[in-house]
């Protein structure tokens, strides 16, 4: 039976840092997390975690998230004590002003970039690349900045989780702590199947961690939990919505890494319409999630997703509703207690 989450948790998930390639805060949290749930736990060299709970014999059934968000990689000191980066994932036109943290010491900085005063109408009239921005760390020079960073060094967002509106709340990294969040608490029922519980890394540069995680697992059923696309904004229309805030966990049919099997598509549907847990389609094709790399890994498997509407994803700080977190666990907890994965291999055949 499906219990209701305790936001705490996804609040200290959101406020941890993970840019990708360095989720070992994220994993460290989550290890401790889920240590009491039983099963096997163990970190593979690409730095997934896997929690097995074993059942002999097949169905496999994996649910999995990513621990890793956008972020920032520190790529050169200039003579001015100013960071240029590489962004991951990140529109440039959120960046302008941005405090940020700096490499394993947290060295706070600032996202800075010439302003308006300075700047020609033709250059204010357009977005600025990230190119020409820069972190400022309050550094004299180029000596003095590398007493406390140093090339290599993650930057992440110091957007601090909260509460607000009509059952909203706000973060960082939602994209994807919420499917992070939804795993831990799956993974304290037992399902009867072998049944895995993956947190990848290195989702947002390519689902890296998915693509070993598929080979070490080999599922017949794979679930991704994920927070996706909101652009339920005033100018938008209908069909630009994608999902929208509010309306229930999201059901993919495609995307740009998957078409969903329509066997796996009916059951996920089936199971929500079964429990009376609201639900909405996710609209659009763009994007991706690790069940692109996963579904064609090894023998192939039964891919499917389930996503937690977020506005403003991957920017400093995105926005979902408390309504569709708790609904996507229940939804996800409804198709592997009612073992609708045997409907989707059977159907399959």
């Amino acid at each position: 039976m499906f219990r209701r989450l305790n936001e705490t948790a996804l609040e200290q998930l959101s406020n941890l840092n993970g840019v990708s390639g360095d989720e070992g805060r994220v994993r460290r949290f989550i290890r401790e997390a889920v240590a009491s749930c039983g099963g096997d736990i163990r970190t593979d060299t690409m730095g997934n975690l896997y929690v097995h709970k074993k059942k002999t014999g097949r169905p496999v059934v994996m649910v999995c998230a990513h621990m890793d968000e956008v972020g920032l990689l520190i790529t050169n000191i200039r003579d001015d004590g100013e960071l240029e980066y590489a962004p991951c994932g990140i529109d440039p036109r959120v960046m302008p002003g941005r405090r940020v943290v700096v490499g394993k010491d947290a060295i706070p900085g600032v996202v800075g970039s010439k302003a308006i005063h300075c700047q020609t109408k033709e250059a204010f009239a357009k977005s600025i690349p990230h190119k020409e921005l820069t972190i400022d760390i309050g550094a004299k020079d180029k000596a003095d900045a590398e007493k406390y960073v140093s090339i290599g060094d993650y930057a992440a967002f110091t957007t601090r989780f909260s509460l607000f509106g009509d059952g909203l709340m706000m973060g960082k990294a939602l994209d994807d702590r919420v499917g992070c969040a939804a795993v831990i608490e799956l993974l304290k029922d037992d399902y009867d199947c072998d049944f895995y519980g993956v947190f990848t890394v290195q989702e947002e540069v390519g689902t890296r961690g998915a693509m070993i995680a598929a080979y070490n697992v080999k599922p017949d059923v794979c679930l991704v939990m994920e927070g996706t696309t909101a652009n339920d904004m005033p100018d938008s229309k209908g069909h630009q919505w994608v999902t929208r805030v509010g309306k229930g966990p999201a059901i993919s049919f495609m995307d740009r890494g998957t078409m969903v099997r329509p066997q796996m598509f009916d059951a996920l549907r089936s199971a929500a319409k079964a429990a009376g847990i609201p639900f909405q389609l996710r609209q659009g094709a763009n994007g991706g999630t690790d069940a692109g790399a996963i579904h064609k890994a090894v023998g192939g498997c039964f891919a499917g997703g389930i996503s937690v509407p977020c506005r403003y994803i991957h920017s400093a700080t995105s926005v979902a509703s408390i309504f569709d977190f708790e609904n996507a666990i229940a939804l996800a907890d409804a198709f592997l207690s009612d073992k609708k994965f045997l409907e989707v291999l059977n159907h399959g055949k």
